[in-house]
């Protein structure tokens, strides 16, 4: 195919080079989903109805929960329906609409899980100034502007992507991911989207190095403060939220920032699945369900019911 106008459809190569075990993978992948989906769904549910989950904490967790939620519905179901149905086709149009999602959805999730570890200095390094510093009116303007720099990421790689001219429309993934779509690229336009990968990937990396640096001034005021069961109590509360938030993010930047005009390898799968999977599989265990008050709300969800 010489052209854009000419492509139509892209195909998938990812999983399905292997037609019996096309139902073995549509079996996992659906294991996965559902049990992601049901994990968030039960948090947002006991979130909303315990009044006395509505904190500032409770608050970013719900918003995680949306994105979580949004972000593995982008990929995974096509994953699915594409090993059922013997296909791996998926229309121009809807790979420009999954592009825009998983961007919008992956960029506001880490921008969360900043404010979330900014949040968690507050209350355990500066409790007396907690209230003051995270008030309703300022949790609601910095999850609202986690959504908005999400928005704006999604359209410019969205954008920046499709400006390009396709000579092939064969994805060494199994879904459409952005480094793989710009190695079809026969143009010069992909050095845009590179400038904006770039741009966006130093973004991160100011996100993630707040992070480490927020949970470091945790770690030092919990061995200045707690006894020794504390200590391994907050340790085994705090270092899952950074082992996501590593796979994460290393796992993106592996994906995005190796050179475009590589071979493609398994490990691009493997890494797509560690970012796209793990995140929303894991959060809903590391920051909820190992939670107390979490635990007291589902206690309650039942009895209520």
């Amino acid at each position: 195919m010489s052209n854009e106008s000419m492509i139509t459809y892209f195909v998938f190569v990812g999983f399905f080079d292997v037609a019996e075990w096309q139902n073995f993978y549509a079996l996992v992948f659906f294991l996965i989903y559902i049990s992601c989906v049901m994990g968030n769904l039960l948090i947002m549910i006991i979130v909303i109805l315990n009044i006395h989950l509505h904190t500032p904490m409770y608050f970013f967790v719900l918003n995680l929960s949306v994105v979580d939620l949004g972000y593995i519905t982008v990929t995974i179901p096509k994953v699915i329906a594409n090993s059922l149905m013997r296909t791996r086709v998926i229309l121009y149009s809807h790979c420009a609409a999954q592009i825009f999602a998983s961007v919008l959805f992956a960029a506001s999730e880490f921008l969360l899980l900043t404010v979330m570890a900014y949040d968690r200095y507050v209350a355990i390094c500066h409790p007396l100034q907690y209230e003051t510093l995270m008030d309703p009116h300022r949790c609601i303007q910095m999850a609202s502007c986690a959504w908005m720099v999400g928005i704006l990421t999604a359209t410019l790689h969205t954008g920046a992507t499709f400006a390009n001219t396709f000579c092939s429309n064969v994805i060494n993934q199994f879904f459409c991911e952005i480094p793989q779509l710009l190695r079809l690229s026969c143009s010069d336009m992909y050095l845009i989207e590179i400038g904006a990968m770039v741009l966006t990937g130093s973004l991160y990396l100011a996100c993630f190095v707040f992070i480490v640096n927020s949970y470091g001034q945790i770690f030092k005021a919990i061995v200045r403060i707690l006894p020794v069961q504390g200590r391994q109590k907050a340790f085994s509360t705090c270092l899952p939220h950074l082992i996501v938030v590593s796979v994460f993010f290393f796992f993106g930047i592996f994906a995005y920032l190796r050179p475009i005009n590589r071979i493609p390898s398994q490990m691009d799968l493997v890494a797509a699945i560690a970012y796209c999977v793990v995140p929303p599989c894991m959060n809903p265990v590391i920051y909820s369900m190992r939670n107390t008050d979490i635990k007291q709300g589902m206690c309650k969800l039942i009895a209520w019911r």
